[in-house]
């Protein structure tokens, strides 16, 4: 992509210059980067991540303004994590998709997932100031939707705090300090003066959650909700109230949106850009069946739920097909695999790109693109857990030239 400035960041990178990107990231973010962080950002044409931007924005209004959708994805959100007053839309969303090769040569995203829930806001912008400084890049920008440093954190600021004292609002999360998004964490803790929390140290009195601060109990009125109920099911974390009770906070991130719009969503998509799917109950009716093709090579297999990759199965068996118990066939999907095509030119050969588009959707106001994030992999997935011991790969930056 924008192969003079592919060519030009190739023929002058120094690895002195990576290292001294890292060595900022993790000095400005208060924590040691526990994932790995490509040694290159990524160089695409803005026209590339406006039509990208724009897929993900259409896609995720397809489900909204589908009734038998919003019923169905109600009633997808499981009984004991249904939290009351859910809002009308989500506040964030992410839409993740890989570049593929079409029939006539050209390249087309195509979805990978949609996910109502917020992404990693503070390390991405912290990661693209560093990329920038560290190499000297000039002239280009990370950003969507027309906004700057100013009005990005603004409107973060809108979203997030609203109208409350930035103490009244917690980022919550399961241990923070043991989470490899802790650098991400400390930046919105830096730049909206709220406090990363762990939601199994809040307390509870009535209707109202609290938090300690030294000898201090703040009261909650606001929660960035950055749990993962996988994780709470998976360590068995005791809490100190229930997702099902009426607390007296807000949230920012409504918890059932990370049901309602979500792998389950993928088999209710009509659009070019989306990978054929089935449910594996639905599968087992009989419906779907021609959507997929008959090479099981082409087939992914995953849950709905599962989260940094974990469950995914390529060119699934019968007999890993079977082994799913019949009371959570619903919560499995067959889809159709997307092939990436390596697009980003490196030493170490050309690599493969995952574009993340990440979306803040004020009350009252629009869906509205912000930031992207890129993962560079050369494996079967992108994450970075499934590129170990590799290099330039990873977490990455999109970077689009200025308009004069």
């Amino acid at each position: 992509m924008l192969p003079e400035l592919r060519q030009r960041f190739n023929r002058d990178y120094r690895p002195e210059k990576y290292q001294s990107l890292l060595a900022e990231a993790s000095r400005l973010a208060r924590a040691p980067l526990q994932f790995r962080v490509a040694e290159t950002p990524c160089f695409f044409p803005a026209s590339v991540m406006q039509q990208i931007a724009d897929t993900g924005a259409l896609l995720t209004h397809q489900l909204l303004d589908n009734p038998a959708y919003l019923a169905a994805s109600a009633d997808a959100v499981p009984e004991r994590f249904r939290v009351p007053h859910c809002s009308s839309h989500p506040h964030f969303m992410t839409a993740d998709f890989g570049l593929v090769r079409e029939a006539d040569g050209t390249l087309a995203p195509r979805l990978v997932e949609l996910q109502a829930f917020p992404s990693i806001f503070g390390f991405q912008w912290l990661i693209n100031q560093c990329y920038l400084r560290s190499y000297g890049l000039s002239g280009l920008s990370t950003y969507l939707g027309g906004h700057d440093d100013e009005s990005y954190w603004a409107l973060l600021r809108r979203v997030i705090v609203g109208k409350h004292a930035p103490e009244n609002v917690v980022l919550l999360e399961t241990d923070p300090a043991a989470q490899k998004t802790l650098p991400d964490f400390h930046i919105h803790e830096d730049r909206l003066g709220i406090r990363a929390v762990d939601i199994a140290k809040l307390t509870r009195e009535g209707r109202r959650l609290f938090y300690e601060d030294g000898d201090r109990r703040v009261p909650i009125e606001r929660i960035y909700n950055r749990a993962i109920v996988d994780e709470l099911e998976q360590k068995r974390i005791a809490l100190p109230f229930d997702y099902r009770d009426d607390i007296e906070v807000e949230w920012a991130g409504h918890p059932n949106w990370y049901f309602r719009i979500s792998k389950f969503s993928i088999p209710w998509l009509q659009h070019p850009s989306v990978p054929a799917a089935v449910f594996l109950n639905q599968w087992d009716a009989g419906r779907g069946r021609d959507l997929l093709p008959q090479d099981r090579e082409q087939w992914v297999f995953k849950p709905l739920y599962g989260f940094a990759g974990k469950g995914v199965q390529f060119a699934p068996s019968d007999a890993e097909i079977a082994a799913i118990p019949p009371d959570e066939r619903h919560n499995y999907l067959l889809q159709q695999r997307v092939r990436f095509e390596p697009v980003i030119d490196t030493p170490h050969g050309m690599t493969q790109a995952e574009v993340r588009i990440m979306y803040v959707w004020p009350d009252g106001e629009s869906l509205q693109p912000v930031i992207s994030l890129i993962r560079l992999g050369r494996g079967k997935m992108m994450g970075v857990d499934h590129n170990r011991n590799q290099e330039w790969v990873g977490a990455s930056a999109a970077f689009c030239p200025q308009e004069p």
